[in-house]
């Protein structure tokens, strides 16, 4: 007998999953996980969250009425079953590609993404915050916040039930806590062995076990809410939690994957005054056994052959790699050394050095501004941490940055992965911010390695540096099969020169910064171009920049970040201090977001790719170096706020 298939292109929108029985809804849930595994292969993309929340979508879909109701998925990483029933799914081929759909909810995609998400713990501040619009508004709706137990240790997400449990009733929100013992490293604190109790009581075996005849024998709390409601409550719950210190209604832990139970339970709870926490347990990679085995190898994936699954490759090292090794290799000679990372042990690289020093490593759970302000006081009293983060992530701990570590010029080490374009997780992710913001905090010194040796002399150096100091390094390979042995130091706030032009006329210099190095090498080459290894951006090589200025005729900066405060910025001041006057063309982001897409999809359409850049120096040098000065029109001038520099 042929096993029956569920046709999604049925379902255009949540109306055409209401016309559907209850008793249909787990085969619509495998078609969901089959097409799921099967794109995915294709583009990569956040397989094992989302594979952990389809019950709970189309749950939510079923029940509540969106987009009127809304949800707001934490992160986003877990919402690809809810893209593929709100009309994508004949696009989801294109997931993470190039101006295609993107990999977390966008309001500018479909009114059916309440609120963009894609960083940690906004759920229910954003949630919270549209319950209270609509309710000053009269407008009758839910408003659901999806929340992984991994988000829920960070900061933001308990300041949000701090607020919400100050609305004792008549507040339709709704929480979902979707516990799946797992973030993108392991969920780790205090909030975790909290959730972890509650999941391993007595109550929650009950629920899982006879989880059909308690969710759906569950009264109808509308007609005996103001009676019952606290024993029902506390039939579902333990007596006391996390949520009941905030004085927000608790119902759970119940089966995550039991979505006939989830439909039966949510309908109950959709006739209660809010705001309810229900708390429900997955399995992250449910469904795809290479997943349910591995659900961190499959949190985020390249494309992949699903019939094999993901095959560890030994290729290049990448800058996480050489990261990687030199902070085992400088925790063993200095035991002043402190690794710190705010949930992202294995995408910043410090799986080794945990195993080897675990006395000396923490980290921190989904908490920025905790692992900075937590490195400050290692500082003060004598270690010297190393933060490892993404770019993207420390905007999250600016102040603490600015406040808790510069203030006091506490020698603190920062390690920012994934600086530059970061490709398919599209504008919430590119670490091309970085450089504007730091460069605005004194005391700091910034770096940027071109390759492993050098992003191994800058490590080394910041660990002798009396002062706050961050190390930025791309997404990439690193070109070596090996760690970097025989490596030269780096002479600090020094510029290398890597190439000189043998011209004589029409002499053009490129300062090129981290990435750009490399990339650029081979076209300095064929239109023989001086090239330099900018290598600190804060200081700037103020001594290099002048002697490059007074020798050539035009001047040229390349950077992988913003344009406005970036690299090619502090040149122009380091010129426009020094009383020079010359014409400088940026090579830099320009002022809007970049979206997703491979890395050298996004350099050339923001005229970032060699050949881009080869065309406009050779254009630039076509012209006299005054009448480049004299074409930038007053309102460029002022833009840049020095009058005798250009900018294009």
């Amino acid at each position: 007998m042929a096993k029956k298939v569920f046709d999604l292109s049925a379902i255009r929108s949540p109306k055409d999953l209401k016309t559907l029985s209850v008793e249909d809804l787990p085969l619509l849930c495998k078609a969901l996980r089959d097409e799921m595994i099967a794109s995915v292969s294709q583009t990569g993309g956040h397989l094992a969250s989302s594979l952990g929340a389809v019950e709970l979508i189309v749950a939510l879909h079923y029940v509540f009425n969106a987009p009127l109701d809304k949800i707001v998925f934490d992160v986003g990483h877990q919402a690809y079953a809810h893209k593929m029933l709100t009309g994508r799914l004949a696009r989801f081929k294109t997931l993470r590609q190039f101006h295609g759909l993107s990999g977390f909810p966008k309001r500018a995609e479909s009114s059916y993404d309440a609120f963009g998400t894609a960083h940690s713990s906004t759920s229910i501040s954003a949630a919270l915050g549209m319950a209270v619009a609509d309710a000053l508004a009269g407008r009758d709706a839910w408003h659901i916040a999806v929340i992984g137990d991994g988000a829920l240790t960070g900061g933001m997400a308990l300041e949000a039930l701090n607020h919400a449990g100050a609305y004792k009733s008549g507040m339709k929100l709704l929480i979902i806590l979707n516990d799946n013992d797992c973030s993108i490293s392991p969920s780790v604190g205090a909030i975790r062995q909290h959730l972890a109790h509650l999941v391993s009581g007595k109550t929650y075996t009950a629920v899982r076990s006879l989880s059909k005849n308690l969710l759906s024998n569950i009264p109808t709390l509308k007609h005996i809410v103001k009676s019952m409601e606290q024993r029902t409550i506390n039939f579902v719950s333990p007596p006391s939690t996390l949520f009941s210190a905030f004085d927000i209604k608790y119902y759970g832990p119940v089966d995550g994957h039991d979505v006939k139970g989830l439909v039966a339970l949510l309908e109950n709870i959709s006739q209660v005054e809010g705001p309810i926490v229900l708390h429900i347990c997955t399995e992250k990679g449910k469904g795809y056994d290479k997943a349910e085995k591995d659900p961190t190898l499959y949190h985020g994936v390249a494309p992949f052959d699903a019939e094999v699954g993901v095959i560890k490759r030994d290729a290049k090292l990448t800058y996480t790699d050489v990261f990687s090794e030199w902070i085992c290799r400088a925790g063993k000679a200095n035991d002043r050394l402190y690794a710190i990372t705010p949930a992202m042990r294995e995408g910043s690289g410090l799986v080794a050095f945990e195993k080897q020093f675990p006395d000396r490593y923490r980290d921190v759970a989904i908490a920025e501004q905790h692992a900075v302000t937590f490195a400050a006081g290692l500082a003060a009293a004598g270690m010297h941490p190393v933060v490892a983060l993404y770019s993207t992530f420390a905007q999250r701990a600016y102040d603490q940055i600015l406040h808790d570590v510069a203030i006091q010029n506490l020698p603190v080490t920062f390690a920012f992965d994934r600086a530059g374009i970061v490709g398919a997780d599209g504008e919430t992710h590119q670490g091309v911010f970085d450089l504007a913001y730091m460069r605005s905090i004194p005391n700091v010194v910034i770096m940027a390695p071109a390759n492993a040796q050098s992003a191994v002399a800058m490590l080394d150096l910041s660990l002798n540096l009396k002062a706050p100091s961050v190390v930025r390094y791309p997404r990439a390979s690193a070109n070596v099969k090996s760690y970097p042995e025989d490596v030269t130091p780096v002479t600090f706030g020094r510029a290398a020169c890597i190439r000189k032009t043998t011209k004589k006329t029409k002499t053009a210099c490129v300062f090129a910064f981290g990435f750009m190095v490399e990339h650029l090498r081979e076209v300095c080459e064929a239109l023989d171009v001086t090239l330099y290894d900018m290598r600190f951006i804060k200081p700037v090589d103020r001594e290099t920049i002048r002697e490059a200025a007074l020798s050539h005729d035009y001047l040229f900066t390349a950077e992988d970040s913003v344009l406005e405060g970036g690299a090619g910025s502090a040149v122009i001041e380091a010129l426009a201090q020094m009383h020079i006057v010359k014409p400088v063309t940026q090579f830099a982001l320009p002022d809007f977001f970049v979206g997703a897409g491979q890395t050298r999809e996004l350099l050339t359409e923001n005229g970032l790719d060699p050949e881009s850049i080869k065309a406009r120096i050779c254009e630039v040098c076509e012209r006299p170096s005054l009448e480049v000065l004299e074409n930038v029109s007053l309102q460029d001038k002022n833009t840049m706020g020095v009058p005798a520099l250009a900018r294009y």
